[in-house]
């Protein structure tokens, strides 16, 4: 009976022991299952933004907002990766690394300078603002294409009280040649020049003014120059992307153009790739600044505006400048003409 009395506490306290071992293990694989959990959630996004960029398929709002974050779901695919190959996680870890290295190796090369035509024609230094419904401090435009000796303007968001500030602050003194269609809200644009322009239709129809122009340079040579500023795909996405499309005529059927403004794409959005396959080339990928975000100004995210150049013409330089007032930096590109 003495031996009984001593067995059976220590049975219970072995059987207490077990118990607590069988729970915790119980509880590292309900853990372990939730840590796998979590990292599959996290790879699926990322699979669905590469296959939409793999595929060339902008879809919807919500789509379009994705592939704008590219570069950043690159970067993200490469922490995912790395974390789960030190959690032993080996095949999500493997799936998210792959799919991160297939985003870099598209937006990778946007932060090389591109090899550019050896020319000896003019040479012609483009700037395109968003004025933000022409809040814009009109001075601060004025100033900058003072200070890096414009050729070409385009301005979009363009009001009618903006040109009167524009106006006053001296603008139409350095580019004294314009083709203004001023709208309320975000619907006017314009394009102001040190050189003669001649107004033509270079794009479809569109909800906001989309001005285009013949710049004649002299000695027989014209640039053509369209103000770019596509309805935002927040408003109706099938519409901008019928207007960014309708700016891709093959560069080759017309003179040589540049396309300049505010795209409401990125790199990474098919419309906007549409253009550059058919003869343009982007001024920041070209210079090697094609990471350099333009909006919000404020902390700027993405790159939604841009100088799409004719590839039969070089790009010199490209720079993005911060302007008062505005949500967007303004885009600048030098460029030799052929």
């Amino acid at each position: 009976m003495e031996e009984l009395s001593v067995a059976g506490p220590r049975g219970a306290g072995l059987g207490i022991l077990g118990s607590m071992v069988v729970a915790e293990e119980a509880r590292s694989r309900r853990k372990n299952r939730l840590v796998t959990g979590l990292l599959g959630v996290l790879v699926v996004p990322l699979a669905v933004l590469a296959a939409l960029r793999l595929l060339g398929f902008d879809g919807g709002w919500y789509t379009l907002v994705a592939l704008s974050l590219t570069p950043y779901a690159a970067a993200a695919g490469l922490l995912v990766g790395g974390l789960s190959l030190a959690l032993r996680r080996w095949w999500i870890g493997g799936v998210a690394l792959v799919l991160a290295l297939a985003l870099a190796l598209l937006v990778l090369p946007r932060m090389s300078v591109g090899e550019q035509r050896d020319l000896h024609g003019k040479t012609l230094r483009v700037l395109s603002s968003n004025l933000l419904y022409g809040q814009a401090d009109a001075k601060a435009v004025v100033d900058l294409v003072r200070e890096q000796r414009i050729d070409v303007l385009n301005l979009v968001e363009m009001t009618p009280s903006a040109v009167d500030r524009l106006t006053a602050a001296g603008l139409f003194d350095l580019l004294p040649h314009r083709v203004l269609h001023p709208a309320p809200g975000a619907f006017g644009s314009g394009i102001a020049s040190r050189f003669p322009l001649k107004e033509v239709n270079l794009t479809g129809d569109s909800a906001a003014k989309q001005p285009g122009a013949e710049a004649d340079l002299g000695d027989g040579v014209v640039a053509e120059i369209v103000a770019v500023h596509p309805i935002s795909p927040d408003v109706d996405a099938p519409q901008w992307e019928r207007e960014i499309k309708d700016l891709s005529q093959p560069a080759g059927e017309h003179g040589l153009r540049i396309l300049a403004g505010d795209f409401n794409a990125t790199l990474d959005h098919a419309a906007y790739r549409t253009i550059l396959a058919r003869g343009y080339r982007d001024a920041a990928e070209e210079r090697g600044e094609g990471l350099a975000p333009t909006w919000p100004s404020s902390m700027p995210v993405v790159t939604i505006d841009h100088l799409a150049v004719d590839n039969r013409a070089a790009v010199l330089d490209y720079r993005v400048f911060d302007v008062a007032g505005s949500d967007h930096r303004a885009v600048f590109a030098e460029v030799r003409l052929p």
